[in-house]
């Protein structure tokens, strides 16, 4: 081979990896956003993790990614090692599609018709339609099947000219002795890790040597080894995104290594061991790339249909091999939902985003709970337990903020436009009524260390107000929760029924000093919870203002606020006067 051979030969291979990655982008991006959710919802057996992990694997072009991507969800709590094996299984069968796609490259020429079916002529009919799509059509769906077809003729073209680079080592006696030595078991098998480990992809690796086998000198014996070699190989970037993982997630990636190892273990046993007794005939046969992508295919379908059923002991042993090391808190773990491999799938960025701002809102719901049952049962414990849960859920505001800026930084739909913006919008308000809860706990620990204790009216009005805050409080996490809009019309109401009992309640106060039942020390307490209650109320209308104006489109607080105000429709008066008996003092 000359210079321009090998560079030709590199180009093929840069154009083969390209068109390859381009064309399974564009099959994920007409899947459908929700492909990643299908993958983790719908796979609550082996059989459907299988066949799951088949078709999504078929879609995206890529075993890796697929098997990254559930790395992904195990580290993130959201899927079980078992059925994250199940879905691997099928990755590593599904890959195989690709070896089929190259395959057309076969096709020869001829006349008249057949002519028309011949590799450079289908690649520049599909080149012609796929770009006619990208450029005339406005629906974007018609656009990202333009760029399938695109990506399938780069595929192609790149294919065609790795054959053609390759084409004058037939003639080569070097390579010919070269690749005899491939039909060593272990040197064929390490000559495929080692290539799939370098491009990071079993279906290029198996494109390469379908590609060597348009010069007719790969054999099976030669071809076998190799194919078993890549199956391996492909688990080098899998085990590579799992080295920041859980336990869970590098329990995982090994079970993709695991699979593999088996796979050839099992397989090269079975076909060396007969071959050393029966002595087959076909290990002379010449391979094609229809012949390899079959070898492919059915060396991993029989991978799978024989572990299948063992996918419990392989589950025991990967834990035995990848052994715990001690578990994190519950809320570390909620936290940990929010992975960076799945900022290259959005939808499923949002949904981790949408479950961690859910707990962030009851944690807070909870803290400020908590908070109030110390004004009345005040323990040492209790403020701890109050100052601890505020200091968690400022992580969880710190964590989650820059989780969904990263995500506005992807290409992501309106509706997930939306949704970002409202968890943006809100986590700062249950931040703030967490801060408002640990303010409170703070003038309980002031009411007990003083042994101050509360008029009977002081009392009991304030009872009144807390069991409002209470109510708004689950009124808005609820409807945040739910996503209830009719739940989040009845915040505004009750907020300016606890602005109202507020400003009444200091001027009970001040009649109280007046009469001397309260003193100043009184006072300042009294206030200050006063304070802490009112703000709280205003956080939860900043929550159920943004979820309502988000929804429709737009995002002006103080217009909404005052709208409502001025309009008092029908409901809200409803509501506020339901809520004006109520809590009436």
């Amino acid at each position: 081979m000359s210079v321009s051979d090998y560079i030709a030969l590199l180009g093929g291979v840069a154009l083969f990896l390209f068109g390859m990655a381009y064309m399974g982008e564009n099959l994920k991006r007409v899947a459908g956003s929700k492909l990643e959710l299908i993958l983790y919802r719908l796979s609550s057996t082996p059989l459907k993790g299988i066949l799951l992990g088949t078709g999504v694997t078929a879609v995206i072009q890529s075993s890796s990614a697929t098997s990254v991507m559930v790395v992904g969800f195990v580290n993130s709590g959201m899927m079980k090692v078992r059925q994250a094996i199940g879905i691997i299984m099928g990755a590593i069968l599904g890959t195989s599609i690709t070896g089929w796609i190259v395959a057309l490259s076969s096709l020869g020429g001829g006349s008249g018709w057949a002519d028309l079916l011949s590799t450079s002529t289908l690649t520049g009919v599909i080149a012609v339609v796929g770009i006619a799509m990208r450029m005339i059509s406005k629906n974007r769906s018609v656009r990202h099947l333009g760029d399938i077809l695109l990506g399938f003729a780069v595929l192609m073209f790149g294919m065609s000219a790795m054959s053609s680079a390759v084409a004058p080592l037939k003639e080569s006696p070097s390579f010919i002795q070269l690749l005899t030595a491939f039909s060593n078991p272990l040197l064929g098998i390490l000559v495929g890790i080692l290539i799939t480990s370098v491009l990071q992809s079993a279906s290029a690796a198996v494109g390469i040597l379908q590609a060597l086998a348009a010069t007719g000198a790969i054999t099976f014996e030669i071809a076998l080894p190799i194919v078993m070699g890549i199956a391996i190989g492909a688990a080098v970037p899998v085990l590579l995104s799992a080295l920041g993982a859980s336990t869970a997630g590098k329990r995982t990636a090994f079970a993709y290594l695991l699979i593999d190892v088996l796979g050839v273990i099992i397989w090269g046993a079975v076909f060396y061991g007969a071959n050393a007794v029966f002595r087959f005939s076909f290990l002379d046969t010449t391979m094609t790339a229809v012949t390899i992508a079959l070898m492919n295919t059915l060396f991993r379908l029989a991978t799978v249909v024989v572990l299948a059923p063992l996918i419990r002991p392989m589950e025991k042993m990967v834990c035995l091999t990848v052994p715990d090391k001690g578990s994190d808190s519950a809320d570390e773990q909620d936290m940990d939902r929010l992975e960076e491999r799945f900022l290259q799938h959005p939808a499923l960025a949002v949904e981790q985003s949408r479950l961690v701002t859910n707990s962030m809102a009851q944690r807070a719901r909870e803290n400020l709970l908590d908070a109030v049952a110390l004004r009345t049962d005040y323990s040492d414990k209790g403020f701890d337990r109050v100052e601890e849960l505020e200091s968690v859920i400022d992580r969880y505001e710190d964590k989650l903020g820059t989780y969904l800026m990263k995500i506005t930084m992807k290409s992501i739909s309106t509706e997930q436009s939306e949704d970002v913006s409202k968890y943006l919008h809100t986590i700062s308000d249950f931040e703030r009524i967490s801060d408002h809860a640990l303010n409170i706990a703070e003038a309980a620990r002031e009411l007990h260390e003083k042994e101050i204790a509360f008029s009977g009216d002081a009392a009991r009005e304030l009872a009144v107000m807390e069991d409002a805050v209470k109510e708004i409080l689950q009124l808005t996490v609820d409807a945040f929760v739910s996503g209830d809009m009719t739940l989040a019309a009845r915040v505004e109401p009750l907020e300016e029924i606890i602005d109202g009992l507020c400003d009444e309640m200091k001027l009970h106060h001040v009649d109280r000093l007046k009469a001397g039942e309260c003193t100043l020390s009184h006072g300042f307490v009294f206030n200050d919870l006063l304070t802490n209650y009112e703000r709280v109320a205003d956080h939860c209308s900043n929550v159920a203002v943004a979820m309502i104006e988000l929804k429709s489109d737009s995002f002006d607080t103080h217009e909404y606020l005052q709208s409502v105000r001025q309009m008092h429709d029908e409901s809200f008066s409803r509501y506020y006067e339901e809520y004006q008996k109520k809590y009436a003092i």
